[in-house]
């Protein structure tokens, strides 16, 4: 299939489907999968990677697929090439001789720093962040956003195109009829800095615009010479509405055929791919919006990585992904200690560390960031500075994931309560139903228990929430996969990529340690018998819920708690297990540490201590 063949918007029919064969291109490491229809459903079988190849000596990439691919073979004993070809359609080997063959192969990709974007707006609050939102969604990495309303200088605004390089540029501004000066004037600051795309010298840079249509012959003039430019429905038509979509299919069709394009080895990548390759994040997104609509879902999603953490969301429908560029565990790790500051990281500390030391086993950490933790203490370190990289990668992604700024809205009396301000974020903790974990710290912490912690800790769920990591990030496959066969994907998805750890119940509201919180009384599925007490403030209780099993719980609470029904008001929930269990969470919302260095250790040792999360610690 060619680079110019468009990412579908919805699943599309084709043949029947009964062996795929996936890749994950990273920046280090490329990742196969093997998926096969076992009876009804698709599972996934084998899986093999091997270093990306996009860098000198090899500076190709499907070297490095071959390669994985190749594992696959030795593994499942399924031939897949023959020599750089693969096998298509899958058949039987015949008088006993092991399967041939798959039906399909997909790739997604971020080697060579992914998708590099900077994009440019009218206001900096309305255009240019639905600008920023709508190249978020198709995966790439926002390296700046220009609006006329900045505060930089033209000569800065310039200058600032000019020495980024980005891989595109995402021009848009004015509702439809409306403004076209601003537009005009950030154009002709694109066309004065010239700028050079970051891959290959010889093609042009890709420009998309997405702004008031009574301006794109003035935006056609001004840089139509100087840009493969490309012209696309607004991103604002209206300011009540936002029309992302046409503008993210853009970025899709461009990054298959310039960036893509000039990366090593890619053009013969494109030509083995059933669909087109997707950047990374972007398939991420895809299977996390999937699984919202197939299960009617308010989810968050986070994947934290070295350099990097993503957060996406799906709330009431509306998808929305941020990147936090400078939130990791190893490469960014020091710009974690400097936003979250020193207190915030040394309160989930469970020990008395001095300062300086603390300072300088992050600092170890980003100039040596392949080493893992050797003792307990640093385990208890890392899995500190991930509550807050956590944090903050979702008060970011609150910021932007927000209704739309500009707008008026006249209420009446009866939807005062429903309706959202202009601005507000999207992201309510309360009708949150899945939170899903995904990277190193996340998807390899020693004990399951420990990623569900460091999840609650961080982002304070309320109410009833499930919580869920992803066993060995497969969502990048799956989130391409979508796009051909949804039912695959979500299978696979469902039973062989999500680890449900369980369902968190968090009253909201204070009160004193050891004061009355909530009553509880537990009815378990399959005989069991049932479980009643009482949850006081300061307690975290872990109650045994397997994967199979399932219980209702009727709350009540303290007068001054809610959960979610108002204070005071008695709930009843259905709850579901999982690998870790049912955790009730008497701590209350907002989470509030003690303050004093002693009590503080004291609780951290008491609820640690409760939820069994670090073995062998007294």
């Amino acid at each position: 299939m060619t680079g110019s063949a468009p990412v579908p918007d919805k699943p599309v029919a084709g043949p029947p489907l009964s062996v795929i064969i996936a890749t994950d291109c990273g920046s280090t490491t490329t990742k196969a999968i093997l998926i096969e229809k076992k009876g009804d459903g698709y599972r996934q079988t084998y899986r093999g990677e091997a270093p990306t190849t996009v860098e000198a000596p090899f500076e190709d990439v499907t070297r490095g697929v071959l390669n994985a691919i190749a594992e696959v073979e030795e593994l499942s004993g399924r031939k897949i090439l023959e020599g750089e070809t693969m096998i298509m359609p899958s058949r039987s080997g015949g008088a006993g001789k092991p399967p041939v063959g798959v039906d399909i192969y997909i790739s997604t990709s971020s080697a060579g720093g992914g998708l590099q974007m900077m994009v440019a707006g009218a206001v900096k609050s309305m255009t240019a962040e639905s600008a920023q939102r709508a190249a978020l969604g198709a995966g790439a990495i926002v390296m700046d956003v220009l609006a006329s309303n900045d505060g930089r200088l033209p000569h800065e605004k310039i200058e600032r195109i000019r020495s980024l390089r980005p891989d595109m540029i995402l021009l848009s501004g004015g509702t439809d009829g409306g403004t076209v000066t601003h537009v005009v004037e950030m154009a002709e600051y694109i066309a004065a800095a010239d700028p050079r795309p970051r891959l290959g010298m010889s093609y042009r840079l890709p420009l998309i615009y997405a702004g008031n249509k009574d301006a794109r012959d003035r935006v056609k003039g001004i840089l139509g010479e100087k840009t493969a430019l490309v012209i696309t429905e607004n991103l604002r038509p209206v300011l009540e509405r936002e029309n992302l979509a046409p503008a993210r299919q853009k970025i899709h069709d461009l990054f298959l055929e310039h960036v893509m394009a000039q990366a090593p080895g890619y053009k013969k990548l494109i030509e083995w791919t059933g669909v087109p390759i997707m950047p990374t994040p972007a398939a991420v997104g895809l299977i996390m919006e999937t699984l919202a609509r197939r299960e009617h879902l308010n989810l968050i999603g986070v994947d934290i990585g070295g350099a990097t953490t993503d957060v996406f969301s799906v709330f009431g429908g509306v998808f929305n992904r941020t990147v936090s560029a400078n939130l990791g565990m190893s490469y960014s790790v020091s710009n974690v200690l400097a936003e979250a500051g020193l207190d915030n990281i040394m309160r989930w500390v469970p020990f008395t560390i001095e300062e300086e030391t603390l300072r300088n086993r992050i600092k170890n950490k980003m100039i040596r960031p392949t080493t893992i933790p050797q003792t307990l203490d640093e385990l208890q370190i890392e899995q500190a500075i991930a509550r807050e990289a956590l944090r903050l990668a979702l008060m970011h992604h609150k910021s932007l994931a927000t209704g739309l700024k500009g707008v008026q809205q006249e209420r009446t009396i009866s939807d005062i309560f429903e309706q959202r301000a202009s601005g507000e974020t999207l992201i309510d903790m309360l009708t949150l139903d899945l939170i899903v974990g995904s990277g190193g710290i996340l998807s390899h912490a020693p004990r399951r228990v420990q990623s569900m912690i460091m999840m609650v800790d961080a982002y304070e769920p309320m109410g009833v929430t499930e919580l869920s990591v992803d066993s060995i990030f497969m969502m990048p496959h799956l989130g391409v996969l979508s796009s051909v066969n949804e039912q695959a994907a979500t299978d696979v998805f469902v039973h062989d990529c999500l680890i449900y750890l369980g369902t968190c119940v968090a009253p909201i509201g204070q009160g004193k340690d050891g004061e009355r919180c909530t009553d509880f009384e537990i009815a378990f599925s399959g005989g069991r018998s049932p479980e009643k007490g009482t949850l006081a403030f300061g307690e975290l209780r872990l109650i045994p819920l397997t994967l199979e099993e399932r219980a209702k719980i009727e709350l009540r609470p303290a007068r001054q708690v809610s959960l979610g029904e108002g204070k005071g008001v008695p709930v009843t929930r259905d709850v579901r297990g999982g690998v870790v269990g049912l955790l009730l969470d008497g701590r209350g919302r907002p989470l509030q540490l003690p303050g004093k260095p002693e009590d503080r250790l004291a609780a951290l040792t008491r609820w640690h201590q409760a939820v069994n999360l670090y073995p062998g610690k007294s």
